[in-house]
């Protein structure tokens, strides 16, 4: 099993290196390549069971646009074809249509998720999470200076209890497109989620998945739930 790590040199903010570092340490036996901006992609000739990217600058999702489009095409045919990707925070804008910014100038995406995002600078976006998706209940954080547009209700991430979803307008948080995950939650959300990982483990063929510190990390997940839904209650 091989699991690419795109840009970690840039891709790292809020903590989201810790999503692969805790897969690292969760699933000891899988490979691990990490790909650096001036790397040819292993997705590119090779067969990868994973894609992740967290957290980056604005600058740097730019960047990561401009390497990942001679690829396009062969990203499009690993999401239709069920390849697992996990974009966390404002990595999954890459893949959107376009990112336009403030002044109405756009930088054109990937697009392969019909969505675009709208950026505004001097107005950072902060939320406490709580969703639902696949029964069961999934916390974090966003803190974004951008915010996506569009419909994705045919393919949305969670349905949003508290907290904002792709827009301040809209209930319904991030993507799902087969086994392409994106979400704007930052945390890292991995480990604030011992629940997804094992799920994400299982998409990855692991048949009966084990954490790593699980009765620490899912004893932490409890109480943050507990928090988040103190806070839910309160504003109702």
């Amino acid at each position: 099993m091989k699991i690419e790590i795109l840009y970690p040199e840039a891709a790292n903010l809020f903590g989201d290196c810790w999503n692969h570092r805790y897969l690292r340490e969760c699933m000891p036996e899988a490979e691990f390549v990490e790909t650096h901006f001036d790397d040819v992609p292993a997705f590119a000739s090779e067969d990868v069971s994973l894609i992740i990217m967290g957290a980056m600058t604005e600058r740097a999702q730019e960047w990561a646009i401009e390497r990942l489009l001679p690829y396009k095409d062969r990203l499009r045919e690993l999401v239709e074809g069920g390849t697992v990707f996990l974009m966390t925070a404002n990595a999954g804008e890459v893949f959107c249509e376009y990112i336009e910014n403030e002044d109405g100038t756009r930088i054109n995406g990937l697009g392969i998720v019909p969505l675009h995002a709208k950026r505004d600078m001097m107005h950072r976006h902060n939320a406490v999470m709580l969703c639902n998706f696949e029964g069961m209940e999934l916390v974090g954080f966003k803190a974004e200076f951008s915010t996506l547009y569009g419909d994705n209700s045919d393919f949305g991430f969670a349905k949003v209890r508290y907290g904002t979803g792709i827009n301040p307008a809209s209930d319904i948080e991030g993507v799902r497109i087969n086994n392409f995950f994106s979400t704007a939650m930052v945390g890292p959300f991995l480990m604030m989620n011992p629940g997804f990982v094992k799920y994400l483990m299982r998409l990855l063929g692991v048949a009966e998945p084990k954490l790593r510190h699980e009765e620490l990390i899912t004893a932490a997940y409890e109480d943050r739930l507990s928090d988040v839904k103190r806070m839910s209650e309160k504003k109702r």
